[in-house]
């Protein structure tokens, strides 16, 4: 179900979906999202295409992790970090790692995004919801 980014309240992870990293974050996120705070779209999806153009955010970065917010972009670590600041649990904590400078977090966050299909593989295709997590997904 593809929906129009303005009818979208919640924040929205746009994700790479034939990514097998990029994926396990999405599980761990839905796993430690008790409340159902965050929507995802694969960045292969036309809804992530529709709402990257409507946010004048540039699709063709595929090693971004990318979290829309009131009507705000973040990217990279930063994107990352706000995430683990929503979650259960004690993974709030590492929003404190948003004090270091973004040059050095990026750094690595970008070292990982370039090695990810290396080190963890990649799909033939994106992954299909489960049925009780489809309505998370645009």
């Amino acid at each position: 179900m593809i929906q129009k980014h303005h009818q979208i309240t919640n924040p929205v992870i746009i994700f790479d979906g034939v990514c097998n990293l990029c994926n396990r974050s999405v599980r761990f996120v839905i796993k430690h999202d008790p409340h159902k705070h965050f929507r995802f779209a694969s960045l292969q999806s036309d809804a992530a295409r529709q709402f990257l153009a409507a946010h004048d955010t540039d699709a063709a970065d595929s090693d971004s992790f990318i979290l829309a917010e009131n009507g705000r972009v973040s990217r990279y670590s930063t994107a990352a970090l706000k995430v683990c600041r929503q979650l259960n649990g004690l993974w709030p904590l590492l929003y404190g790692l948003i004090i270091i400078p973004p040059f050095i977090r990026n750094a690595v966050y970008r070292y990982v995004a370039r090695n990810r299909y290396k080190w963890f593989g990649r799909r033939d295709s994106c992954m299909i919801p489960s049925a009780d997590t489809s309505d998370r997904f645009l």
